[in-house]
C-alpha cells in the first residue's frame, strides 16, 4: 500500500526494542495462550510498553486469522488474529506486523495481545 505514510522513530516519536528480562505467560482463565522467555518489549513514545510474543511460544491453534487490518506510520501493517473460545473478547485480540518496516524489524515473528482481553504475567 504505497499511498500509506510511513514515518521513522526518532526523537519526537521514539521506538526502542529490548529483550523482555523475564518470563511471560499468556491466557485467560484455564486458557494456556503462550509462554515464553523470548519476549521482545516494545516502548513507543509515551505509548506503555507492548510485549511481543515469538510466534513459535504461541499455541497458534487456538487463533484464528481474521480478515481486520490496521497501518501504523511507525510499525507497518497490522494482521489479527481472534481467540474463538474467549468469544466476543477474544475478536482481534491479537496483531503481529509480519513484514514491519526496518526500524521495529526486530518484531517479525512475533505476536501481541491486547492485556484488556486476555492475562499476560511476568514470571522470574
Amino acid at each position: 500500500m504505497a499511498d500509506r505514510k510511513r514515518l521513522i522513530p526518532d526523537a519526537s516519536h521514539p521506538i526502542t526494542i529490548s529483550r523482555c528480562a523475564s518470563k511471560v505467560v499468556v491466557g485467560k482463565g484455564s486458557l494456556h495462550i503462550a509462554e515464553t522467555s523470548d519476549a521482545l518489549a516494545l516502548q513507543e513514545a509515551s505509548y506503555p510498553p507492548v510485549l511481543y510474543i515469538p510466534r513459535s511460544d504461541v499455541d497458534m491453534s487456538l487463533l484464528r486469522r481474521s480478515e481486520h487490518t490496521t497501518h501504523c506510520p511507525y510499525k507497518g501493517e497490522a494482521s489479527y488474529y481472534s481467540i474463538p473460545s474467549l468469544g466476543e473478547a477474544g475478536l482481534n485480540s491479537v496483531w503481529t506486523y509480519e513484514t514491519p518496516f526496518d526500524a521495529v524489524g526486530d518484531i517479525a515473528g512475533y505476536l501481541a495481545f491486547y492485556p484488556d482481553r486476555v492475562s499476560i504475567e511476568l514470571a522470574s
